[in-house]
């Protein structure tokens, strides 16, 4: 039986959502499954794995052949790389203490690689919200400016009415005196 490490769709139209399992080759994409080992999904930044290391493993290490994705999906958690360095310890080159350093020391360096994308991410937020506060601002004291020169304008109007009615007043009292 050939063995598949695969993507098996799930989630809604739109938004797609993923089960990370073992099926038989000849098995349809969403049908049965030997094993599920884990989930990814892909609409957060960065993507959001969720994977069962040891079982992965050791499907690695028998022989069950990923999909594309999935093999980047493993490669990025480690597991090809735990692979790797057991293949080390079996040939003589290192131990296990330090088959675990090293290892340790490339999942810390992996997840400071990550958070680093988190950070610029959410500064590029930030700035971006503080450019719309800005625009908003310069259009408001723009509108606010234009508002006041209106009321000007009325207050101005109303002012030479009222002058207006004035002067007419006094010479419309003047002309009755006269006749």
């Amino acid at each position: 039986m050939a063995t598949k490490i695969r993507l098996q769709r799930r989630g809604r139209k739109g938004y797609a959502f993923y089960s990370i399992v073992i099926a038989d080759a000849r098995a349809p994409r969403d049908g049965r499954f030997t094993e599920k080992i884990g989930t990814y999904n892909p609409n957060t930044n960065p993507a959001t794995v969720d994977l069962n290391f040891e079982r992965a493993l050791y499907w690695v290490e028998v022989g069950a052949q990923p999909t594309d994705t999935v093999r980047n999906i493993l490669k990025r958690e480690g597991v090809y790389m735990m692979k790797h360095l057991k293949g080390g310890v079996k040939k003589g080159a290192f131990d296990e203490a330090a088959l675990e350093k090293k290892f340790d020391a490339w999942k810390s360096d992996k997840q400071k690689g990550l958070d680093k994308v988190r950070d610029e991410e959410e500064k590029a937020k930030k700035a971006a919200a503080a450019k719309e506060i800005e625009a908003e601002k310069k259009i408001n004291e723009e509108i606010a400016k234009k508002v006041a020169e209106k009321k000007a304008a009325e207050a101005a109007a109303k002012a030479a009415e009222e002058a207006a009615a004035t002067e007419e007043a006094p010479a419309a009292e003047e002309a009755p005196a006269e006749a």
